[in-house]
């Protein structure tokens, strides 16, 4: 067996991909939408029905599920895990579940807003504008614009500053 300088992926022909992409080795992507000027890193996987918006960058090991939404000039620090159920369950009747058998529940991260890394983003929520989320949090609920939180699950530390 010979290695090859070339990397592997896995990207769909089904991807929708803007002007000035970068993608690297050992990446998963189908169905998804990638804007101008999107970096993404190794090891990572974009499901189909996301949305990645203009100049973001993925970091690698990171996950991004189906029904997240990445609005422009967004940071996602390595090994962040987003996810889209609220009850996850392998079988339903006793057998293994089918699209059919739940609902892919949104989340929304607002323009310029920063998620540190092994961060892991609940469903249903959205980060505001320019909020930061701290490294290794949990988070379980909207975060306000401008907001920095952190923990787990994540609270607010830094509000955003009044405008002068």
């Amino acid at each position: 067996m010979s290695l090859s300088n070339e990397p592997i992926q896995r990207i769909a022909a089904n991807v929708k991909q803007g002007k000035n992409v970068r993608i690297f080795g050992f990446t998963n992507l189908y169905g998804c939408e990638l804007g101008d000027d999107v970096k993404i890193g190794t090891f990572v996987e974009i499901q189909k029905g996301s949305k990645i918006g203009n100049r973001c960058k993925v970091s690698s090991h990171s996950f991004i599920c189906e029904g997240v939404t990445l609005e422009d000039d967004v940071f996602i620090g390595h090994n962040v895990v987003f996810t889209n159920d609220r009850y996850p369950r392998a079988t339903t009747d006793g057998k293994l579940q089918t699209e059919a058998d739940w609902v892919c529940i949104p989340t929304l991260v607002k323009r310029g807003a920063s998620i540190g890394s092994g961060a892991v983003l609940l469903c249903g929520i959205t980060v505001g504008e320019n909020a930061l989320i701290g490294a290794g949090s949990v988070v379980t609920k909207d975060v306000p614009a401008g907001a920095t939180v952190v923990g787990n699950p994540a609270r607010i530390v830094k509000a955003k500053p009044p405008k002068i």
